[in-house]
This record gives structure tokens, sequence and C-alpha cells, in this order.
């Protein structure tokens, strides 16, 4: 088996993981410049969504969050849930992206995004990704990024399409979900020696990874869904 050494770390144990802070000095160093930017830009930009987003970004790569997503393959799933349901649309509302001419459909986005995140979590790329840093930092780019690109599309468009495009995003990540859930044999050999001291086998934690996505994770667009076209058919009665 390789010498898995992925972004965050080697695969903490559960008496230690707590103390397993990521204090990279380029990510640092990249997050404060961003910071920096928000305010010297600030009429330009939203500082507050951008606070947001970068005190996610904090959780997701610099807190011990970091580390217990080299144990367990359920808290990828969770970080990768994160990016692209909360850190996305929070740097829709900070760089004002919604507001911004982007090539190409509300449709074909949805699409990209789907096609990406699927890609990245077909077991080669995943375990590419946890063996090398450009690699990881390639798939949090692609998948912060079409997925940033998708909310930006999907509050510009007419509700029922973007009802429609959100409700097809919910369904490719549920049928992910499900793949993981009924799969009858661990996917992942980066995960396969590092659930045993949780208390998971890694058969059981990629289970729980795709209920995960499948569930909670889908959850979260079929709510804006209902949300938009809530807001919609308010609107349609006020007029």
């Amino acid at each position: 088996m390789p010498d898995w050494l992925p972004y965050c770390g080697q695969a903490p144990l559960p008496a230690e993981w707590l103390a397993r802070w990521n204090f990279d000095p380029v990510l640092i160093a990249a997050l404060l410049l961003a910071g920096l930017a928000a305010v010297q830009w600030r009429t330009e930009l939203r500082p507050r969504a951008m606070a947001a987003a970068g005190g996610i970004a904090a959780f997701l790569y610099i807190s011990p969050f970091c580390a217990l997503g080299s144990a367990l393959f359920t808290i990828r799933i969770v970080h990768d849930v994160i990016l692209v349901a909360a850190l996305a649309p929070l740097l829709v509302a900070a760089l004002k992206l919604e507001q911004r001419s982007i090539p190409g459909s509300l449709w074909v986005w949805t699409a990209l995004h789907a096609i990406t995140f699927w890609l990245w979590h077909a077991p080669p790329l995943y375990e590419a990704a946890m063996s090398s840093d450009a690699i990881f930092w390639a798939m949090q780019a692609s998948l912060t990024g079409t997925a940033a690109v998708l909310w930006a599309k999907i509050i510009r468009a007419p509700a029922p399409a973007a009802a429609a495009m959100l409700l097809a995003t919910m369904v490719a990540m549920g049928a992910l979900g499900a793949l993981l859930t009924f799969a009858h044999r661990p996917l992942y050999a980066v995960h396969w020696l590092t659930t045993q001291s949780w208390g998971l086998s890694a058969l059981e934690d990629q289970q729980i990874a795709g209920i995960v996505m499948w569930a909670p994770a889908s959850l979260v667009y079929l709510l804006a869904a209902l949300t938009i076209l809530y807001r919609s058919f308010g609107r349609e009665v006020a007029a």
C-alpha cells in the first residue's frame, strides 16, 4: 500500500486529533491577504460575507477538522459538502459574482459541477488528491469554483429553472451517496487502515459518508429549491 501523506497530515488517533492544527504558512498568508483585500476593496466586495468565508476556510484547513479528514472518509465528505454548499455561496456573495457576466448556461454549469463532484470522488482521483498537495488544491479549487458559478447562475435564473437545476444537483449528489452507501466493499484505499482506531471499519465509514451525502447534503439543495419557489409564488401573489 502507498505511503499516503494527505495535505492535512497523517491520520490522527482519537487522543491526538484536537492538537493537530495546520499552521501552513502559505495558507495562513493567503487567508491574511484575502482579509486585507476585503478591507482594501470593501466597496467592491461584501466584507461580512468575505469574513464568513474566511472563517469557514480556517475551520476546514487550519483547525483539527482538517487532520480528522485524513482518518475518516465521512469527514472528507462533510468537508466537501461544506465547500460546495456553504463556502461557495458565501464567495458568490463576497465577490458579487451574481452581478457578473459568466459564460455558459445554467444547465451547463449544473452538469459541469455534478461531473466535477463525481470525478473527484472516484477512487483514483480521490486517492491522488490525498497523496499530492497540488492535486488536493486542484480538487478544492475546482469543487468550490464550479459550485460558486452554479450558485451565481441560480441566483440570476428564473425561479422554475433555478429550482430545477437545484433538484438536478440534489439527485446527482444523492445518487453518489447511494452508490457509496450500498457498495459491498470499501472503495478508498487511503482509508483502509485509518478508521479502526475510531471504532469503524473502512466500509462502515464509507457507508456513513454515503448517508451524509444522500440525505442531509441533498436536503440543502431541496430546501434551496423550495425557498426559491416559495419566494417566487409570494411575489406573484403580491403582484
